[in-house]
């Protein structure tokens, strides 16, 4: 399965290994424009966005370019965008998946005996978007 990484971030090695493609960083800079919002959108800007990202996964994007076609996105950003885009993937036969990880504890003891704890993420799965799943 070919999944576009359609997230502000870089994918994890992790993820690259399960189909996930990267965006070049030209693309992602386009579509971290389209996932960012500067002032609280409006009903319409919400569509025209997700139809645009939706559209990055397939080859009908000329403000991308050619990166698809692909099975599946990999989304993640503004809660009230990513109903929308999920709807919108689906109409064009595209399986919206979140990443799902798995938090690990890290604890490092300095020289001075203190300890620094810090958050590891590990990439465990993806999960599909509700819509998706029939609901």
């Amino acid at each position: 399965m070919r999944i576009l990484n359609l997230t502000q971030h870089p994918a994890t090695p992790e993820q690259t290994a399960a189909g996930v493609v990267d965006l070049t960083t030209a693309q992602r800079a386009v579509v971290s424009q389209w996932l960012t919002f500067e002032t609280p959108p409006s009903r319409p800007v919400i569509k025209t966005r997700a139809r645009l990202l939706a559209q990055a996964a397939t080859n009908d994007s000329s403000m991308v370019g050619e990166v698809g076609p692909f099975d599946a996105a990999m989304i993640g950003g503004a809660p009230y965008l990513m109903g929308p885009l999920e709807d919108a993937l689906l109409d064009l036969c595209i399986v919206p998946l979140y990443a799902f990880s798995k938090r690990e504890s890290v604890e490092t003891i300095g020289s001075d005996g203190s300890v620094t704890k810090t958050n590891v993420f590990r990439h465990g799965g993806f999960v599909g978007g509700l819509r998706s799943m029939g609901e």
